[in-house]
């Protein structure tokens, strides 16, 4: 099936909620690229939105969802799963978690954790705290409770009257977190870095202050780790670079290397909060996601990728910041790791993303003057010169 033939059919059945998508459809991956079904090569430095943290076509994910396919692909959590109990137990060994829960995206891994706040409360004698407070510019998912969460209103204005329970104040500001505490909040939830919104990290004095906050108010501490997490800032989690541990934490995206898994990670002081019945999921833990998440953990550790995402991250950041001098449409260059934010001093976000797919290199626009970076963890300084270069010819020829 041609392209275009791929695209009416799209336009006649799909539900129209991604618009006019870009004019490619991809047949296969290899490394960091991706092959298109008219045969052409592209870099791709947006990873699947942070999911494809070991690029395409990695050997070990390929064994394991192959393997695991060809014995039992689904059965239950009525019964014990081995590769279930598996990741639980690495995540928990190379976390600050105790225990682990697994579902299918990070729109429900972030559902559970307001879940296990709400509940925990519960369980203690203290149903009036159910309060959670998120902060503006953030993206917590597209479910109804996370559209609530979630500090952007061109997420929310659709879906309103929105769940109530929520609040949002301004990143950074701890004086404004510190005004909306009331009774009823029982918890504080962010990201490190704000990753929608334009790829903005938090200031590491401010988190600090966050985690004593909570500390200090009796409330608990949710890091949304989804697009940050499993090396993608350069640690395994980005927590680690705050210097605070969360009393729950959530992950997704490249867990499982493109398999749809999404993971509710707790301190033993708050999971035991969940008892039989108060929560679950029928896909959630699958042998086949579990394999699959456990192969690229196991690789992630064994290849050093969060080392090389510190270590790539740098230099590309570097570079970028270089041809800033050169292109004065750079304004400045953000992130932590591998996650890259281009910040332009024009409304040309856009067409800088449209004309590097022209040249062979997928990115991501935020808004209209954001360019997004999320390229595979394994990336090498070869792929990021070829990248800088092409840039900085598309920034020459606006």
């Amino acid at each position: 099936m041609d392209l275009k033939e791929i695209m009416e059919m799209d336009s006649r059945y799909y539900m129209n909620t991604f618009g006019q998508r870009t004019p490619v459809c991809f047949e296969y991956g290899q490394g960091i690229c991706l092959y298109s079904s008219d045969g052409r090569k592209y870099y791709d430095f947006l990873g699947g939105i942070a999911v494809n943290a070991l690029g395409h076509a990695h050997p070990a994910l390929v064994e394991a969802v192959c393997s695991q396919a060809r014995k039992l692909i689904h059965c239950s959590s009525l019964y014990y799963i081995e590769s279930q109990a598996r990741l639980a137990k690495m995540l928990a060994e190379v976390s600050c978690a105790d225990r682990v829960f697994f579902c299918n995206s990070g729109a429900e891994a972030n559902e559970g954790a307001m879940k296990l706040a709400r509940i925990y409360f519960k369980k203690k004698g203290m149903p009036e705290k159910y309060g959670i407070i998120t902060l503006r510019d953030s993206f917590h998912g597209r479910t109804l409770a996370t559209v609530a969460a979630t500090g952007q209103e061109k997420y929310q204005k659709p879906y309103e009257p929105l769940m109530p329970g929520f609040r949002h104040v301004q990143k950074n500001d701890i004086e404004a977190l510190k005004a909306a505490i009331d009774d009823t909040t029982c918890a504080v939830m962010m990201e490190l870095v704000q990753g929608e919104s334009g790829v903005h990290p938090l200031d590491r004095d401010y988190v600090q202050a966050v985690r004593r906050l909570c500390e200090e108010k009796g409330l608990l501490l949710i890091i949304d780790e989804i697009q940050t997490g499993m090396g993608r800032t350069g640690k395994l989690f980005a927590y680690e670079h705050y210097g605070v541990e969360p009393d729950i934490f959530t992950l997704a995206k490249a867990l499982a290397g493109g398999v749809p898994i999404g993971a509710l990670c707790a301190k033993e002081s708050v999971a035991r909060a969940f008892e039989p019945g108060d929560h679950g999921s029928t896909f959630g833990g699958n042998p086949l996601a579990c394999s699959a998440g456990l192969a690229v953990l196991r690789t992630m550790l064994d290849e050093k990728l969060p080392e090389n995402a510190e270590k790539m991250g740098s230099y590309f950041m570097g570079e970028l910041k270089r041809l800033s001098e050169t292109h004065g449409i750079i304004s400045g260059v953000r992130g932590l790791g591998l996650m890259i934010g281009i910040q332009l001093a024009q409304d040309k976000a856009v067409e800088v993303k449209n004309r590097l797919f022209g040249r062979g290199f997928l990115v991501g626009s935020v808004g209209t003057s954001v360019i997004r970076l999320l390229p595979p963890l394994i990336i090498n300084k070869d792929d990021i010169d070829i990248f800088v270069r092409a840039l900085g010819d598309v920034l020459a020829s606006l």
